[in-house]
């Protein structure tokens, strides 16, 4: 029989995915190389539930990335790992710094850059399992104004057709998150709009696992 292929599950992504990890530890499945995000906890439920399976779990979200700060970081923290299944989390930092920071960029320049980032990874990993995360933000907290709008949704949608094309698996984080405000208001789900509480992180990482089958 074939030996089973090794299963390694990456996170990759901002702050949203890094949440705080300590990026010192190199090793896979060690609970504080993971935060204390959505990827902490969903790293959890998937090695006690496929603890016969020997997956190797790693987090390497960093705060305030951009697609192309994964770009100078993809050969180490993302190919050397040869992971097997890359869930990435993208997109939030591409927009705001043009308006925190007057960075220069557009949605089109956002989907040209992410795009080049999966074709090289696709090449190197033709069977890998990808999961495009929808980066998302609960309005009327903090950061999140109506400034925010027209704009920001057009990053949203940049990442839905780049996991249509690259035959991905889309995850809506902005409807889970819109549907999660009838329960409770901005202020329960996320600290400042674009960063969850626990209770957001919670939403989040149920919603990832649902993939996972």
């Amino acid at each position: 029989g074939r030996k089973m292929e090794k299963r390694v599950i990456l996170f990759q992504g901002d702050s949203i995915t890094d949440a705080g990890r300590n990026r010192d530890i190199k090793e896979p499945n060690q609970s504080n190389a993971f935060g204390n995000g959505y990827a902490m906890i969903a790293a959890g439920e998937l090695l006690s539930k496929f603890a016969d399976k020997h997956i190797s779990i790693y987090n390497k979200g960093i705060s305030g990335n951009r697609v192309p700060d994964l770009e100078g970081r993809w050969q180490n923290d993302t190919v050397a790992l040869k992971p097997t299944l890359l869930s990435i989390m993208i997109g939030v930092n591409d927009f705001w710094r043009t308006k925190d920071s007057g960075a220069q960029n557009t949605p089109e320049k956002f989907k040209e850059q992410y795009r080049a980032l999966l074709k090289s990874t696709l090449q190197q990993f033709p069977n890998i399992k990808l999961i495009i995360i929808e980066p998302f933000v609960v309005k009327g907290v903090k950061h999140v104004t109506d400034d925010w709008y027209p704009d920001f949704p057009k990053y949203q949608a940049a990442t839905r057709e780049i996991a249509a094309e690259f035959n991905a698996v889309f995850l809506p984080y902005q409807s889970i998150f819109d549907q999660a405000l009838k329960k409770a208001p901005g202020n329960y789900w996320t600290t400042d709009g674009v960063h969850t509480t626990l209770a957001g992180a919670n939403l989040m990482a149920n919603a990832w696992l649902d993939l996972i089958k």
